[in-house]
Protein backbone atom coordinates (compact mmCIF):
# COMPACT_ATOMS: atom_id res chain seq x y z
CA UNK A 1 0.00 0.00 0.00
CA UNK A 2 1.41 3.17 -0.89
CA UNK A 3 2.02 6.00 1.69
CA UNK A 4 1.09 9.62 1.12
CA UNK A 5 3.58 11.68 3.29
CA UNK A 6 3.26 15.23 3.22
CA UNK A 7 6.66 17.06 3.32
CA UNK A 8 6.52 20.25 4.72
CA UNK A 9 7.52 22.25 8.33
CA UNK A 10 4.47 21.39 10.66
CA UNK A 11 2.82 24.67 12.40
CA UNK A 12 3.89 25.33 15.96
CA UNK A 13 1.37 23.20 18.69
CA UNK A 14 1.96 26.29 21.10
CA UNK A 15 3.70 29.75 21.08
CA UNK A 16 4.40 29.44 24.51
CA UNK A 17 4.28 27.89 28.11
CA UNK A 18 3.12 28.79 31.80
CA UNK A 19 5.57 29.10 34.77
CA UNK A 20 3.33 29.41 37.49
CA UNK A 21 0.23 31.97 36.59
CA UNK A 22 3.22 33.54 34.11
CA UNK A 23 2.85 32.95 30.33
CA UNK A 24 6.40 32.98 28.53
CA UNK A 25 5.68 33.65 24.69
CA UNK A 26 8.82 31.77 22.84
CA UNK A 27 8.91 34.81 21.01
CA UNK A 28 10.14 36.87 23.90
CA UNK A 29 11.96 33.87 25.17
CA UNK A 30 13.55 33.61 21.82
CA UNK A 31 14.84 37.05 21.96
CA UNK A 32 15.95 36.84 25.46
CA UNK A 33 18.48 33.57 24.33
CA UNK A 34 19.67 35.71 21.33
CA UNK A 35 20.50 38.81 23.16
CA UNK A 36 22.31 36.59 26.08
CA UNK A 37 24.18 34.89 23.26
CA UNK A 38 25.14 38.05 21.82
CA UNK A 39 26.39 39.70 24.82
CA UNK A 40 28.57 37.01 25.68
CA UNK A 41 29.96 36.73 21.86
CA UNK A 42 30.59 40.58 21.80
CA UNK A 43 32.09 40.36 25.41
CA UNK A 44 34.93 37.61 23.95
CA UNK A 45 35.37 39.76 20.97
CA UNK A 46 35.53 42.59 22.54
CA UNK A 47 38.39 40.62 25.26
CA UNK A 48 40.29 40.19 22.03
CA UNK A 49 41.13 43.62 21.64
CA UNK A 50 42.17 44.78 24.91
CA UNK A 51 38.74 46.17 25.32
CA UNK A 52 37.26 45.94 29.15
CA UNK A 53 34.28 43.85 28.72
CA UNK A 54 32.06 44.93 31.74
CA UNK A 55 31.84 47.75 29.15
CA UNK A 56 29.80 45.66 26.45
CA UNK A 57 27.55 44.92 29.58
CA UNK A 58 26.86 48.67 30.33
CA UNK A 59 25.90 49.05 26.65
CA UNK A 60 24.06 46.19 26.66
CA UNK A 61 21.99 47.45 29.34
CA UNK A 62 21.48 50.87 27.38
CA UNK A 63 21.39 49.54 23.65
CA UNK A 64 19.37 46.37 24.33
CA UNK A 65 15.96 48.72 25.85
CA UNK A 66 16.92 51.02 23.52
CA UNK A 67 16.70 48.49 19.85
CA UNK A 68 13.33 46.98 21.31
CA UNK A 69 12.15 50.45 21.67
CA UNK A 70 13.33 51.56 18.48
CA UNK A 71 12.24 48.30 16.85
CA UNK A 72 8.74 48.88 18.14
CA UNK A 73 8.27 52.23 17.08
CA UNK A 74 9.20 51.94 13.76
CA UNK A 75 6.67 49.01 13.51
CA UNK A 76 4.05 51.25 14.90
CA UNK A 77 4.53 53.88 12.39
CA UNK A 78 5.35 51.93 9.37
CA UNK A 79 2.38 49.20 9.80
CA UNK A 80 -0.10 50.69 12.20
CA UNK A 81 -2.77 48.08 10.58
CA UNK A 82 -0.70 45.61 12.08
CA UNK A 83 -0.89 46.77 15.52
CA UNK A 84 -2.96 44.21 17.61
CA UNK A 85 -4.57 43.91 20.23
CA UNK A 86 -6.88 47.05 19.07
CA UNK A 87 -6.37 48.38 22.83
CA UNK A 88 -4.75 51.10 24.39
CA UNK A 89 -1.59 49.17 24.89
CA UNK A 90 -1.83 48.00 21.56
CA UNK A 91 1.17 49.42 20.03
CA UNK A 92 3.27 48.39 22.79
CA UNK A 93 2.21 44.48 22.57
CA UNK A 94 5.65 43.31 21.77
CA UNK A 95 4.70 40.01 22.59
CA UNK A 96 2.45 39.50 20.11
CA UNK A 97 5.69 40.52 17.55
CA UNK A 98 6.08 43.47 15.47
CA UNK A 99 9.79 44.45 16.18
CA UNK A 100 10.83 46.51 12.61
CA UNK A 101 15.00 45.95 12.53
CA UNK A 102 15.47 48.82 10.88
CA UNK A 103 14.71 50.76 13.70
CA UNK A 104 16.10 48.41 16.15
CA UNK A 105 19.61 48.65 14.78
CA UNK A 106 19.12 52.64 14.59
CA UNK A 107 18.03 53.37 18.00
CA UNK A 108 20.75 50.81 19.29
CA UNK A 109 23.67 51.88 17.69
CA UNK A 110 22.86 55.12 18.22
CA UNK A 111 22.78 54.70 22.62
CA UNK A 112 25.55 52.14 22.01
CA UNK A 113 27.78 54.64 20.70
CA UNK A 114 26.95 57.26 22.72
CA UNK A 115 27.65 54.77 26.00
CA UNK A 116 31.08 53.20 24.11
CA UNK A 117 32.02 57.46 23.40
CA UNK A 118 31.01 57.79 27.43
CA UNK A 119 33.57 55.50 28.60
CA UNK A 120 36.40 56.51 26.48
CA UNK A 121 36.56 53.99 24.32
CA UNK A 122 36.88 53.89 20.80
CA UNK A 123 33.26 53.01 18.86
CA UNK A 124 34.30 51.22 16.14
CA UNK A 125 36.34 48.71 17.08
CA UNK A 126 33.16 47.91 19.43
CA UNK A 127 30.96 48.37 16.43
CA UNK A 128 32.90 45.56 14.75
CA UNK A 129 33.04 43.43 17.90
CA UNK A 130 29.26 43.50 18.02
CA UNK A 131 28.28 42.57 14.61
CA UNK A 132 28.65 39.01 13.88
CA UNK A 133 27.05 38.70 17.61
CA UNK A 134 24.09 41.07 16.42
CA UNK A 135 23.23 38.50 13.54
CA UNK A 136 22.99 35.78 15.88
CA UNK A 137 20.61 37.01 18.01
CA UNK A 138 18.72 38.08 14.64
CA UNK A 139 18.89 34.34 13.80
CA UNK A 140 17.75 33.29 17.03
CA UNK A 141 15.24 35.58 16.76
CA UNK A 142 13.53 34.30 13.85
CA UNK A 143 12.45 31.14 15.50
CA UNK A 144 10.44 33.16 17.78
CA UNK A 145 8.73 34.33 14.42
CA UNK A 146 8.32 30.70 13.82
CA UNK A 147 6.12 30.57 16.72
CA UNK A 148 3.70 33.41 16.29
CA UNK A 149 3.62 31.52 12.59
CA UNK A 150 4.30 35.36 11.02
CA UNK A 151 7.43 37.09 8.49
CA UNK A 152 6.56 33.76 6.17
CA UNK A 153 6.72 33.96 2.02
CA UNK A 154 4.64 33.04 -1.03
CA UNK A 155 2.14 30.06 -0.87
CA UNK A 156 4.97 26.83 -1.66
CA UNK A 157 4.85 23.12 -2.25
CA UNK A 158 8.41 22.63 -1.38
CA UNK A 159 9.55 20.41 1.11
CA UNK A 160 10.79 22.59 3.33
CA UNK A 161 7.63 25.09 3.22
CA UNK A 162 6.01 25.95 6.47
CA UNK A 163 2.33 25.03 7.40
CA UNK A 164 0.56 27.98 8.62
CA UNK A 165 -2.88 27.34 10.68
CA UNK A 166 -5.87 29.14 9.05
CA UNK A 167 -6.35 31.80 11.27
CA UNK A 168 -2.63 33.22 10.39
CA UNK A 169 -3.25 33.20 6.50
CA UNK A 170 -3.30 36.40 4.98
CA UNK A 171 -6.75 37.78 3.80
CA UNK A 172 -6.73 35.93 -0.16
CA UNK A 173 -4.55 33.76 1.07
CA UNK A 174 -6.62 31.01 3.13
CA UNK A 175 -6.71 28.73 0.42
CA UNK A 176 -3.56 27.85 0.96
CA UNK A 177 -1.58 25.79 3.80
CA UNK A 178 2.04 26.09 3.26
CA UNK A 179 4.61 28.81 2.38
CA UNK A 180 7.99 29.94 2.02
CA UNK A 181 9.45 29.77 5.02
CA UNK A 182 11.29 33.77 4.63
CA UNK A 183 12.42 33.43 8.51
CA UNK A 184 13.86 30.31 7.95
CA UNK A 185 16.01 31.76 5.52
CA UNK A 186 17.36 34.57 6.96
CA UNK A 187 17.92 33.20 9.88
CA UNK A 188 20.52 30.73 7.99
CA UNK A 189 21.46 33.92 6.04
CA UNK A 190 22.26 35.52 9.17
CA UNK A 191 24.10 32.92 10.67
CA UNK A 192 26.33 32.56 7.40
CA UNK A 193 27.27 36.46 7.32
CA UNK A 194 28.13 36.20 10.91
CA UNK A 195 30.52 33.62 10.06
CA UNK A 196 31.77 35.24 7.21
CA UNK A 197 32.26 38.63 9.00
CA UNK A 198 34.23 36.41 11.62
CA UNK A 199 36.69 34.78 8.85
CA UNK A 200 36.98 38.05 7.03
CA UNK A 201 38.13 39.89 10.70
CA UNK A 202 40.94 36.68 10.80
CA UNK A 203 42.55 36.54 7.35
CA UNK A 204 41.89 40.05 5.86
CA UNK A 205 42.95 43.51 6.93
CA UNK A 206 39.64 45.22 7.75
CA UNK A 207 39.80 48.75 8.83
CA UNK A 208 36.73 49.50 11.59
CA UNK A 209 34.34 49.69 11.58
CA UNK A 210 34.78 47.76 7.93
CA UNK A 211 32.90 45.00 9.41
CA UNK A 212 29.84 46.40 10.84
CA UNK A 213 29.59 48.41 7.38
CA UNK A 214 29.47 44.73 5.75
CA UNK A 215 26.88 44.05 8.42
CA UNK A 216 24.34 46.85 7.28
CA UNK A 217 25.63 45.87 3.51
CA UNK A 218 25.28 42.74 3.60
CA UNK A 219 22.02 42.20 5.73
CA UNK A 220 20.16 44.95 3.79
CA UNK A 221 21.05 43.29 0.28
CA UNK A 222 19.27 39.98 1.78
CA UNK A 223 16.46 41.75 2.86
CA UNK A 224 16.15 43.04 -0.71
CA UNK A 225 15.32 39.42 -1.86
CA UNK A 226 13.09 38.28 1.12
CA UNK A 227 10.87 41.34 0.08
CA UNK A 228 10.01 40.32 -2.49
CA UNK A 229 8.59 36.50 -1.70
CA UNK A 230 6.99 38.08 2.05
CA UNK A 231 3.18 38.50 1.97
CA UNK A 232 2.75 39.89 5.38
CA UNK A 233 0.47 43.30 5.50
CA UNK A 234 3.38 46.14 4.67
CA UNK A 235 2.88 49.85 3.70
CA UNK A 236 3.98 49.86 0.29
CA UNK A 237 5.63 52.58 -2.19
CA UNK A 238 5.52 52.83 -6.10
CA UNK A 239 4.19 49.07 -6.11
CA UNK A 240 6.66 47.76 -3.75
CA UNK A 241 6.80 47.12 0.18
CA UNK A 242 8.16 49.90 1.54
CA UNK A 243 11.17 47.98 3.54
CA UNK A 244 12.22 46.57 -0.10
CA UNK A 245 13.16 50.65 -0.27
CA UNK A 246 14.59 50.55 3.22
CA UNK A 247 16.78 47.62 2.60
CA UNK A 248 17.83 48.76 -1.01
CA UNK A 249 19.15 52.61 0.59
CA UNK A 250 20.81 50.11 3.56
CA UNK A 251 22.91 47.71 0.92
CA UNK A 252 24.18 51.12 -1.15
CA UNK A 253 24.75 52.90 2.48
CA UNK A 254 26.23 50.10 4.24
CA UNK A 255 28.64 49.63 0.68
CA UNK A 256 29.47 53.74 0.65
CA UNK A 257 30.54 53.01 4.20
CA UNK A 258 32.56 50.23 3.99
CA UNK A 259 34.27 51.45 1.15
CA UNK A 260 35.38 54.99 3.49
CA UNK A 261 36.63 53.11 5.93
CA UNK A 262 39.06 51.11 4.06
CA UNK A 263 40.65 54.67 2.33
CA UNK A 264 40.58 56.36 5.75
CA UNK A 265 43.80 56.94 7.82
CA UNK A 266 44.81 56.76 10.47
CA UNK A 267 43.36 53.35 12.01
CA UNK A 268 41.62 53.65 15.04
CA UNK A 269 43.19 53.66 18.75
CA UNK A 270 42.75 50.42 20.41
CA UNK A 271 39.60 49.81 22.14
CA UNK A 272 41.08 50.53 25.72
CA UNK A 273 44.31 49.97 28.00
CA UNK A 274 46.13 47.48 26.88
CA UNK A 275 46.62 44.37 28.77
CA UNK A 276 50.51 43.89 29.89
CA UNK A 277 51.45 40.94 28.92
CA UNK A 278 53.52 38.51 31.73
CA UNK A 279 57.00 39.99 32.13
CA UNK A 280 55.75 43.76 31.52
CA UNK A 281 54.99 44.18 28.04
CA UNK A 282 52.42 44.52 26.43
CA UNK A 283 50.18 42.61 24.28
CA UNK A 284 49.72 43.48 20.29
CA UNK A 285 46.16 44.34 19.40
CA UNK A 286 43.82 43.78 16.50
CA UNK A 287 43.43 46.97 14.31
CA UNK A 288 40.55 44.90 13.10
CA UNK A 289 38.49 44.78 15.78
CA UNK A 290 38.93 40.95 16.02
CA UNK A 291 41.48 38.64 17.29
CA UNK A 292 42.19 35.31 17.09
CA UNK A 293 40.04 33.10 19.45
CA UNK A 294 37.11 34.80 19.73
CA UNK A 295 33.90 32.84 17.73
Amino acid sequence: MALSVALHIPSPPINGFYIGPLFVHFYGLMYVVGITLAIIIARRRWRAVGGDVSLVTDVAVWAVPAGIIGGRIYFDVTTPFDITPHTWYGPLAVWNGGLGIWGGVLAGAAVGIWRVHRAGADWRLMADAVAPALLVAQAIGRIGNYFNQELFGKPSTLPWAVQISPAFRPHGYQAFSTFQPSFLYEAIFDLALAAALVWLGHHRHIRPPGLFALYVAGYSAYRIFEETIRIDSSAHFLGLRLNFFVALVGALAGLTWFVFTQRRRPAPEPAGPTPAAPGGTAEPQSATGVGHDQP
